[in-house]
């Protein structure tokens, strides 16, 4: 299964770096160039343990649906979010924050595994990892000016 591993130094507290990454509205903001948008779950506001959201994006010009569920939830330090239903066979996204000095480091750690066994592994070395791991640096460079004001 490949593992995603990105950190991102973002010069606000780690409270203000939590709070922001669990926010619906922020979430839709960054992801603008994917067309995301919610269609079922919480629909605006922050998230918290427990909570659903699902997203509609279009990715590769094929829209995609994906309901994730907030499963780990330690402020500000940590949280969890899993695909529970979408097209991904597996999908874990931990969010770690942590302070440095001027700010926060965020850590992404992104396990995920396609459907279609040898042929969905073929596409994540070929294709997905590269493709997530710039929408993930895309979301947290938003992020970071965001929360640089």
């Amino acid at each position: 299964m490949p593992t995603i591993r990105l950190s991102t130094i973002v010069p606000a507290p780690p409270e203000r770096c939590f709070a922001e990454s669990l926010s619906v509205d922020a979430h839709v903001a960054s992801m603008s160039g994917s067309r995301e948008r919610v269609v079922a779950g919480v629909a605006s506001g922050s998230m918290a343990l427990g909570d659903t959201v699902t997203w509609r994006a279009v990715h590769f010009g094929i829209p995609f649906r994906m309901t994730s569920r907030i499963t780990a939830y330690d402020p500000p330090g940590r949280f969890v979010d899993e695909q529970v239903s979408g097209p991904f066979h597996h999908w874990r996204h931990e969010h770690l924050f942590g302070p440095v000095e001027g700010g926060t480091r965020m850590d992404d750690v992104i396990d995920y595994a396609s459907p279609l066994g040898p042929l969905g592994r073929a596409v994540d070395a070929l294709v997905l990892e590269r493709y997530l791991t710039r929408l993930i640096r895309t979301r947290n460079a938003w992020l970071a000016r965001e929360l640089s004001h």
